[in-house]
């Protein structure tokens, strides 16, 4: 069957809407940055392509590091004002910047797909769950903020590529509602159209806002060490978290630092499989680029052949391909569990990684073909990659102890209650993991020595929407803990004079809530 481009969808068609919505940030060949309270054709544009076919799209304008310190300058003068502006009125500007997002919905879901290479479904339940999540904090915000005041300077925020929406705008709308002025670095490997368009409509809606483009390497200092910054939000990798805490060390500024981490899923005397198929299922959408992706599953052995069967069924069935290729013009965007991963470099990577596993001893479970994806007819597929597993890689295995951030999988099998928990705990922390088993006795035993933030029970744990708490265990997290009231928390300060312990990892302590 041939597919085709769904009529509408192409990647001209998207930015001419950009263009039409919001022509104060968008150029016809280039972005701009949001510096200084409005747009602006400063930094050097760069050259990107999207994952879906590599079609060029205009990259993010990369400012240098004296534009960048300029800025949060600017930032910092916009917090004061802003966190002396009575609550009832930061409410209703950014009740006003989300009624604005979700009239623009499907045009911010149109870029996830065409950056990040989201299907379209899972790319508006990311603009959907960030809308919903604040307005959520709009109903409870009076309570959260009782007797706290303001950071006392702006919040920088350092994000990751994969969820532009429900984290990284939605953190900066539940932050200004806290009073505090609020940054933006966008990611380097997409989501840049994406918040470009959202903060048009949040500068629109009178909020305090900046949004800029650089290499970290190059304007770090400036988004972590200015000393007029309240705090730091990142999201990332583990290298880069560790660089952004170094450069913390010295300050005692409030941070959270999300790290990702290996999330690991045991399975110990279990019988419903029907029910892990369906959760196996759903942890490949979005090709398990996400920081709650589980890649890893530790089976008791005896249960590997009703494992096996399990998986290879799920795994063999995933729907995958171009997330606008349709057969006929007037059919639906396609039901996809995947699309491409964020660009070809990373889909090349884990191509290797697969193939050193097996060169060192390890079983291949499954390597999928992108014969069985579905594509446009001679359209570019380097970002695209088929599911693949393997069984027992060896302890050097680069993916050993680190999560692949891609439709890569990874199977153990142990024998004893201790091996399942040293293998479930080899990535030194995470953010969550789950038990399969139907005793609950066992589950109950063995959760507390899991590194993991959050524990499921024959379900998977996710980062959480409204008052669902979020944060993680070990060298996945670092600073303090976030969702539900402790993401206010987080970005205000308590009464003066309080001696006020946030729930978080801290060099000097660690304090947990209730996971």
């Amino acid at each position: 069957m041939t597919l085709q481009l769904k009529p509408g969808t192409s990647w001209d068609d998207t930015y001419a809407r950009c263009l039409a919505a919001a022509p104060e940030a968008f150029a016809p060949d280039r972005l701009l940055n949001l510096v200084r309270g409005g747009w602006h054709a400063v930094g050097t544009p760069g050259e990107h392509t999207t994952p879906l076919d590599g079609t060029p799209i205009p990259g993010p304008p990369r400012i240098d590091i004296a534009e960048a310190a300029s800025a949060v300058d600017f930032a910092v003068d916009q917090h004061g004002a802003w966190s002396r502006t009575p609550l009832e009125q930061r409410k209703a500007r950014v009740s006003a910047a989300v009624d604005a997002l979700a009239e623009h919905r499907d045009l911010l879901a149109m870029l996830l797909v065409w950056e990040i290479g989201k299907p379209w479904r899972l790319a508006c339940a990311d603009v959907d769950r960030a809308l919903d999540g604040v307005r959520w904090y709009l109903d409870n915000i009076d309570r959260q903020l009782a007797g706290r005041v303001p950071l006392p300077g702006p919040v920088s925020n350092i994000a990751s590529w994969n969820y532009p929406m429900s984290v990284q705008v939605h953190a900066e709308l539940v932050q200004l509602l806290a009073g505090n002025a609020v940054i933006a670095k966008t990611p380097s490997q997409g989501g840049f159209h994406c918040l470009t368009l959202a903060h048009a409509l949040m500068l629109r809606a009178g909020l305090p806002v900046t949004l800029l483009s650089g290499m970290g390497s190059q304007i770090a200092d400036a988004l972590i060490r200015s000393p007029g910054l309240g705090a730091l939000a990142f999201v990332g990798g583990r290298a880069n978290g560790r660089r952004a805490a170094t450069s913390l060390a010295d300050l005692g500024r409030r941070h959270f630092l999300e790290q990702e981490g290996l999330n690991t899923w045991g399975v110990w005397d279990f019988s419903d499989w029907p029910t892990l198929a369906a959760h196996l299922r759903k942890g490949f959408e979005y090709a398990k680029q996400r920081c709650t992706a589980y890649p890893r599953y530790v089976v008791q052995r005896r249960l590997f052949p009703a494992f096996l069967e399990t998986y290879l069924a799920v795994i063999g069935d995933l729907r995958f391909g171009h997330p606008l290729a349709v057969a006929d013009p007037d059919a639906p965007l396609p039901e996809l569990d995947f699309g491409p991963v964020i660009h070809a470099a990373k889909a090349a990577e884990l191509a290797r990684h697969f193939d050193d596993a097996v060169v060192s001893r390890a079983v291949p479970l499954h390597r999928g073909s992108l014969d069985d994806g579905g594509f446009l007819p001679g359209q570019d597929l380097g970002a695209y990659i088929a599911p693949a597993a393997v069984l027992s890689p060896p302890p050097n295995w680069a993916l050993h102890h680190a999560e692949p951030f891609g439709p890569l999988d990874s199977v153990i099998l142990v024998d004893t209650e201790s091996e399942l928990l040293a293998a479930m705990n080899a990535g030194n922390g995470s953010l969550v993991a789950s038990i399969a088993t139907d005793d609950q006795g066992f589950a109950a035993r063995i959760a507390p020595d899991l590194m993991a933030f959050k524990v499921g029970v024959n379900a998977p744990r996710s980062r959480g929407d409204r008052e669902e708490v979020f944060g993680g265990l070990g060298a996945s997290w670092k600073g303090a803990f976030v969702g539900g009231d402790l993401l206010v928390q987080a970005v205000s300060h308590g009464p003066e004079g309080a001696d006020e312990k946030l729930y978080g990892n801290f060099p000097d302590y660690s304090l947990y809530p209730s996971r």
